[in-house]
């Protein structure tokens, strides 16, 4: 079983350019009782997508440090899926090892167990490139988790449909779940944050953002939920030079439905269902 420590080295989105994070406007603050960046604790018992929500840790072999990251069950009919994001899964170009997924992870503790991933996907460029702002619309990636006795979704409820979304999109009121780690954030427990996207890109399937959530270090690869669906990932925080700060999403498009069909194909071969 792989051990949490509290000396994890987040992967921090914001870090990734250098951009500090900088509180929300009070009027942006769209969550009700949202903080300076527009989150809230998620209140117990977690329940529906928030008990398929969970920590994504992992172990970069080379630096010797462990990761944190979000992650989300996705529905399958291998029921063995997880959502997040790729760059929770490349570090600096090399795959983390160790991975295990916590879902509905709480103070601590990961009530639901802890289970080992066992195939990683990420789109290809995030195996051969190095990170820059055009990787943003692809930063989505999937594990697989070991089946044990019975398949992931068996313990956490089915998995959230895909809202597949084509650039120009924008959505209001998304729910963004995570665990955000640093100042006033305690890291081992669920926070949400209610935002309005607009489009963010014009190149491949383009990018959400969000102006009412500021992602601090362990959000990533959290879920963007959209009526009962999952439209997305948290991807990084004012990565394009905002002075104001922001959050961009990774949608799910027509290239992530193919890398998910593919995943799902794998692990029925890896863990038939029965």
């Amino acid at each position: 079983m792989l051990r949490l420590v509290l000396s994890l080295v987040l992967l921090d989105p914001a870090a990734l350019t250098e951009v500090s994070q900088r509180n929300v406007p009070v009027p942006r603050v769209l969550t009700p009782d949202g903080d300076r960046l527009g989150y809230a604790p998620v209140p117990r018992p977690y329940t529906g997508a928030r008990r398929l929500t969970g920590v994504l840790l992992g172990r970069d072999p080379v630096a010797k440090t462990d990761v944190l990251c979000g992650g989300t069950v996705i529905g399958t009919r291998s029921r063995s899926l997880v959502l997040t994001a790729a760059h929770c899964l490349y570090h600096d170009g090399r795959l983390l090892k160790r991975l295990a997924f916590l879902p509905g992870y709480d103070r601590g503790r990961p009530p639901l167990g802890v289970w080992p991933v066992v195939r990683t996907w990420v789109p290809a460029r995030w195996r051969s490139r190095p990170f820059s702002s055009e990787l943003l619309p692809y930063d989505v990636g999937l594990v697989g988790v070991e089946r044990r006795k019975r398949p992931l979704e068996d313990v956490t409820g089915r998995g959230l449909p895909p809202m597949p979304t084509a650039r120009g999109t924008e959505l209001r009121g998304l729910e963004l779940l995570g665990y955000p780690v640093g100042r006033g954030y305690p890291g081992t427990k669920m926070y949400r944050c209610v935002g309005d996207t607009v489009e963010g890109g014009s190149e491949g399937p383009g990018l959400m953002v969000t102006r009412n959530c500021h992602a601090a270090a362990g959000g990533s690869g959290g879920p963007a939920l959209y009526g009962g669906s999952v439209a997305g990932v948290v991807s990084s925080s004012s990565p394009l030079s905002d002075a104001k700060g922001y959050t961009v999403l990774t949608r799910l498009g027509d290239r992530f439905g193919r890398m998910l069909a593919r995943a799902d194909r794998a692990m029925r071969l890896l863990t038939p269902t029965g």
